[in-house]
């Protein structure tokens, strides 16, 4: 499971240190895709596998399920860490999620996120102000 919050930074050739606490559960291998409101998604291989077949039963003739599916598999990349504990996103990642220089680096259950700090910043103070709103329509998921 991957919870935390951590500050990196992207250096001049669009790569990132990847905390240490995540490396583990991430793998030597694992992928990023663009994710939803505006960050990037990072799952380990075997949670990619889940994801994925979850996908592949969506219904093609459903116009919703073929674009999302396009969004997320069009995006998604394999990476690798390097002996420094860094990756390197792709620029057009980079790009979708506004990941210029300072980035946020959640922990999010199966997966991890990476977050332009500003565009956190943003959302975080968005949702904490209706946190209260959030966890009560959540109460029909027996939270």
């Amino acid at each position: 499971m991957f919870m935390g919050e951590f500050q990196h930074n992207f250096d001049a050739k669009g790569r990132i240190i990847v905390p240490a606490k995540f490396r583990d559960g991430l793998g030597e291998r694992f992928v990023v895709t663009r994710g939803l409101d505006q960050c990037l998604f990072a799952y380990p291989m075997e949670e990619w596998n889940v994801v994925e077949e979850k996908l592949k039963k969506l219904p093609l003739t459903k116009k919703d399920a073929r674009a999302f599916t396009r969004f997320f598999f069009s995006g998604a990349v394999e990476c690798e860490v390097d002996k420094q504990g860094r990756i390197n996103i792709p620029q057009s990642l980079r790009n979708y999620a506004t990941l210029e220089k300072e980035c946020v680096v959640i922990g999010v259950s199966n997966r991890i996120e990476f977050w332009s700090a500003s565009v956190w910043d943003d959302y975080f103070n968005e949702s904490e102000a209706s946190f209260d709103d959030i966890a009560e329509n959540l109460l029909d998921f027996d939270i």
